[in-house]
C-alpha cells in the first residue's frame, strides 16, 4: 500500500501521509490542564516525524472540542505551534467547525460561518494556518450550494485555504461539489461503520477527485482490542453513553473484536492495524485518521500504512461483518435525523 496520498480538490497539490491523526480525544473530556500538553504534543511529532520525507500529516481538530465544547483543542494546538514551530509546515490542519456557538446545532447561516472560523483562527493566535475548514454537519435550513459559496467567500478574504464537507450523503457532496472544489469529506468509516450511504459517499468522492478522511477507524477504540468488558472504560468515559458501547451490545459486538484479532495475529499486526489498514484499502483516496494521545499509540498506527491486505484478507473481514452485524447505533440511540448525520 502506498505510504503518502495526494489530496483533492483544490489542495491536489498537497502530498500528505496515508494515515492521519484526529486529535479530538486529547481534549474531549471533563478536565483539561496544560500540564498534560506535552505527552499530546509528543504524540502529534512522532507521528509527524515517522512519515516520508516531504509528506505531511494531515491533523484533524474542532473548534468545539473541549470541555463544554471549548476551543480547548485548537487552544493545546496554538500551545504546541508556538513550542515547535517548525512543524507548522509539516502539517495539514482541518477544523470542523459551522455549529451554533456552544451547540450541536448546524448552522451555515453567513453570519456564522464567520464567527466559526474567525473563532477558531483567534484560539490557534497566528501560530498554524487553517488549511481545510467544514462544517461539522449540514445545515439542512441552508442549501449546501450557498453554505460553500460563503466558504469561498471567506477564502477570498484570506480566513483558510481549502473546504471540506463532513457527515453528508453523496448527494450533497457532488451538489458542494459543483460549487468549488471540495479537498476532502469527513465521514466515519471502520468495520463495524460501513453502511450503504458510507459506501456511496465514497465511491462519490474517488469519482469527483476528493479525498476521504475515515474518522474513528477503530470504533472509537472498541475494535483495537484493549477492552473486554464496559467495566475496562473509565466511569467518566464519554463513549459509555454510545450505544455500541451499552452492556446489552457491547457483549455482542466484542464478538467482532475477537475475530478480528484472530486475522491480525495471523498475520503478525495488531488488530488496529489491520482496521486502519482496511478503511485505507478501500480505495486510493481514503485517508484514516485514528486518534490517539500517546506516542507510542501514534507510532502503531502510522505504520499500519505498511501494511498489504490481499483480496482474501479483505474477504475475509467481509466474513467476520456478515457473521457479526453490529449491534447499537454509531452515537446513541437517537435518529440521524435528530444527530443531523448524513446531512
Amino acid at each position: 500500500m502506498a505510504q503518502i496520498l495526494r489530496l483533492g480538490g483544490s489542495a491536489s497539490n498537497v502530498i500528505v501521509g496515508k494515515i492521519g491523526h484526529g486529535l479530538m480525544m486529547m481534549t474531549w473530556k471533563a478536565n483539561v490542564s496544560p500540564e498534560q500538553d506535552q505527552q499530546c504534543f509528543e504524540a502529534i511529532k512522532a507521528g509527524v516525524d515517522a512519515l516520508p520525507p516531504g509528506a505531511k500529516m494531515f491533523i484533524n481538530s474542532g473548534e468545539f472540542y473541549g470541555p463544554n465544547l471549548s476551543t480547548a483543542n485548537l487552544e493545546m494546538l496554538s500551545r504546541f505551534f508556538e513550542k515547535y514551530p517548525e512543524y507548522a509546515d509539516k502539517t495539514f490542519l482541518s477544523v470542523k467547525g459551522g455549529l451554533k456557538h456552544l451547540s450541536f446545532e448546524p448552522d451555515a447561516s453567513p453570519e456564522n460561518l464567520r464567527r466559526s472560523i474567525d473563532n477558531i483562527n483567534a484560539a490557534l493566535r497566528g501560530t498554524k494556518r487553517v488549511d481545510l475548514f467544514q462544517s461539522a454537519r449540514v445545515d439542512h435550513r441552508v442549501p449546501i450550494e450557498d453554505a460553500i459559496k460563503t466558504m469561498k467567500g471567506l477564502i477570498d478574504e484570506g480566513k483558510f485555504d481549502h473546504i471540506g464537507m463532513s457527515e453528508c450523503r453523496a448527494d450533497t457532496l457532488r451538489r458542494g461539489n459543483s460549487v468549488h472544489p471540495i479537498t476532502a469529506v469527513e465521514i466515519e468509516a471502520s468495520p463495524w461503520s460501513y453502511e450503504d450511504e458510507t459506501k456511496k459517499v465514497i465511491a462519490t468522492a474517488q469519482e469527483l477527485n476528493i479525498s476521504v478522511a475515515a474518522y474513528s477507524p477503530l470504533g472509537r477504540g472498541f475494535l483495537a482490542g484493549r477492552w473486554q468488558s464496559i467495566d475496562d472504560l473509565p466511569a467518566d468515559d464519554r463513549r459509555r453513553n454510545f450505544a455500541r458501547f451499552k452492556p446489552e451490545n457491547f457483549e455482542h459486538n466484542i464478538m467482532i473484536v475477537k475475530a478480528v484479532k484472530a486475522l491480525a495475529d495471523k498475520k503478525g499486526i495488531t488488530p488496529a492495524q489491520l482496521c486502519i489498514a482496511w478503511v485505507a484499502h478501500l480505495g486510493p483516496h481514503m485517508l484514516p485518521i485514528p486518534g490517539s494521545s500517546h506516542k507510542d499509540r501514534t507510532l502503531e498506527n502510522v505504520a499500519a500504512a505498511n501494511v498489504d491486505l490481499s483480496s482474501e484478507d479483505m474477504d475475509s473481514i467481509g466474513r467476520i461483518l456478515l457473521q457479526y452485524p453490529v449491534k447499537g447505533g454509531r452515537y446513541w440511540d437517537a435518529s440521524e435525523a435528530e444527530l443531523h448525520l448524513w446531512g
